[in-house]
């Protein structure tokens, strides 16, 4: 015969032990401890999302290599030699080399990001994790297909021989910047999408947009000066100009880096405090 008292203790126990997951609908959460209790299934997502990329294909990462590389070839024979677009004395082929390769991850990862929660619904209403985890995989994952494309940058520049000088110490900090802008894209973005479905459409034509909005295959000096002001407020701007004077050498154009940079920390921050304001309401409108 059982004990009541025991069955008493048992369930008291259970309860004890509880853990009640409620939703934050708060402006700013970022729990940092949180979020390292599943940094394993951080690494498993990123680690799934470049593995799945390349599945099934003969030439596996080497597309990494070959995309850009034909961009390059295509816009150097279009608006190098047929437009023949000022590059102030630098080959075109290298003039935009150094702007497609962070563009192509940019793009890639804001693309990415902005789908990941819709892609990820299933997961989503079953377990519990830092939702923070979804747009963030793809930004961490796409570094990987950044850093072979740079092979491209290099071999370039080699052939030009042209040689890095001590503006290439700060090209981490450019890097950094670019993943501030995919992050922030991306937060915004898939926060949205899960109200409105519109953005898995607007994407494609909003990236075409922002790739004529920077300097990719024009130089920023082309820009009439009284439109100055507003063009340095792109931090897509900054992450490009960045590029092309860490790695050609060329003089920091401060007007366009350090409005962009502020662009970027505040559309990171701003996207951050969004995402984490809508994310109370993930499951039950997905």
């Amino acid at each position: 015969m059982k004990n009541p008292e025991n069955n008493t203790e048992n369930s008291k126990a259970n309860r004890d032990h509880i853990s009640v997951i409620q939703a934050d609908s708060s402006w700013w959460s970022l729990d940092l401890a949180e979020l390292r209790q599943y940094k394993d299934l951080f690494f498993f997502l990123v680690w799934r999302d470049i593995k799945v990329l390349y599945a099934q294909t003969i030439l596996g990462f080497s597309w990494a290599i070959i995309q850009p590389l034909l961009e390059i070839l295509i816009f150097t024979i279009i608006f190098g030699r047929v437009a023949r677009i000022g590059t102030e004395g630098i080959p075109y082929v290298l003039f935009s080399s150094v702007a497609i390769i962070p563009w192509n991850y940019m793009s890639q990862a804001m693309t990415k990001s902005s789908e990941s929660l819709i892609l990820g619904q299933n997961m989503l209403g079953k377990i519990y994790f830092p939702r923070l985890i979804y747009p963030l995989t793809p930004v961490l994952a796409k570094l990987l297909d950044f850093g072979i494309s740079m092979i491209i940058v290099v071999a370039i520049m080699i052939y030009y021989r042209v040689w890095p000088t001590w503006n290439l110490l700060l090209l981490p900090v450019f890097v950094l910047v670019m993943i501030l802008v995919a992050s922030g894209v991306g937060f915004w973005l898939s926060a949205m999408a899960i109200r409105f479905r519109d953005v898995k459409h607007a994407m494609p034509f909003a990236i075409r947009m922002m790739m004529y909005s920077a300097p990719i295959v024009y130089s920023a000096s082309s820009i009439p000066e009284k439109y100055r002001i507003f063009y340095s407020l792109n931090p897509i701007v900054c992450v490009i100009e960045g590029f092309r004077s860490c790695l050609l050498g060329l003089p920091f154009s401060w007007n366009y880096i350090l409005p962009g940079a502020a662009a970027a920390l505040v559309l990171f921050i701003g996207g951050f405090m969004y995402f984490n304001r809508m994310e109370s309401i993930f499951v039950d409108v997905i």
